[in-house]
């Protein structure tokens, strides 16, 4: 998903949730409503968020340098795991505490219809948001299964606003039936009880949301796919004997490191080795554009077979057949 597909969908979201926000402050303040004062906290907490996510774009797209061989893609996911605890800490926590506090000690709903009105209004404004970021989402998944396509994306920005969004529109629905219902039944307390379900709605966002970016974070490889692809374009090259091994990490949506272990023709000079590297290193790119860094090991299988063992019993399960002392690495950057 490009860049800017991104920021068009935290635009749409960002001035929605401000909109939205000043006017469920003032709406609960005039009626008391603790549903309506639950939604004005999650509202604030959406537009805070949408700010970090732009922050994170922003970082995420600063160039390499010393500190940062790899880039700056990493703040992405970073950013995107604090949204999720802000959910959480501000959105679902405060509302639960609201809740209980006036399911505790319920006051009537003063001037209801406001709250109809500002109800209706917010439940237009989130869903042009929400249609937004389904349209954007829904073109990066290609028809693929809705959670699937979430745990496969490698660009947080767009799955976050849309599960920020049906979260939202969730809250509005509920706050809708608290009210009524507090209304009709003549049940304050229903009011309240509706706070501490709107609390529960942004918790279990924050969770899935928290879980997914923090594999993102922690190093998530290549998909299925490109990690096949990859590996068949190396077996498939004239000169490489076989692939001991492939490891590939996401350093941001479209930036990947690729590392290889590779057993070469043993009659092969170093120049014809080097010819091959670089060969291999175009092939795979002209491929998978986003495989921004590849690094070539010239390993034989049996050596990779002892390395490899070294490394499960002393280096850790972990660790990358590369980090050995003595290794002998090609690496490669795009130019």
């Amino acid at each position: 998903m490009a860049a800017s597909t991104s920021k068009n969908v935290i635009f749409a979201a960002l001035a929605g949730n401000t909109a939205i926000a000043v006017t469920k402050f003032a709406a609960a303040v005039f009626t008391g409503s603790s549903a309506m004062m639950s939604e004005a906290i999650h509202s604030s907490v959406d537009t805070g968020n949408q700010i970090l996510l732009l922050i994170g774009l922003k970082r995420s797209a600063r160039p390499a340098n010393e500190t940062h061989p790899f880039g700056h893609g990493l703040q992405l996911y970073f950013y995107t795991f604090v949204v999720s605890v802000m959910i959480f800490g501000l959105g679902a926590v405060i509302s639960i505490q609201h809740g209980i506090e006036r399911i505790r000690a319920p006051e009537p709903i003063e001037n209801p219809w406001v709250n109809y009105v500002v109800l209706g209004l917010a439940i237009l404004f989130e869903g042009g948001s929400w249609w937004v970021a389904l349209k954007a989402f829904n073109k990066e998944r290609a028809g693929r299964p809705l959670l699937r396509s979430v745990q496969d994306s490698k660009d947080p920005t767009i799955f976050t606003v849309l599960f920020e969004d049906t979260a939202a529109l969730t809250g509005l629905i509920i706050a809708l039936i608290g009210v009524v219902a507090s209304q009709v039944f003549s049940l304050p307390i229903i009011d309240g009880v509706a706070s501490v379900a709107i609390g529960v709605v942004l918790a279990i966002t924050a969770g899935f949301l928290a879980y997914e970016s923090q594999s993102l974070l922690t190093g998530e490889g290549a998909d299925p796919a490109t990690r096949q692809g990859i590996a068949a374009l190396a077996e498939a090259e004239p000169g490489v004997v076989g692939l001991n091994d492939l490891r590939t990490m996401h350093f941001g949506p479209t930036e990947i490191l690729v590392a290889l272990s590779l057993d070469f023709q043993d009659d092969l000079t170093a120049a014809e080795v080097e010819a091959t590297v670089a060969r291999l290193e175009q092939t795979i790119r002209a491929a998978y554009p986003q495989a921004g860094r590849i690094y070539v090991e010239a390993q034989s299988l049996a050596n990779h077979a002892a390395v490899r063992d070294a490394v499960m019993t002393g280096g850790g399960p972990g660790a990358l057949v590369s980090d050995v002392p003595g290794a002998t690495t090609s690496p490669s950057a795009p130019a």
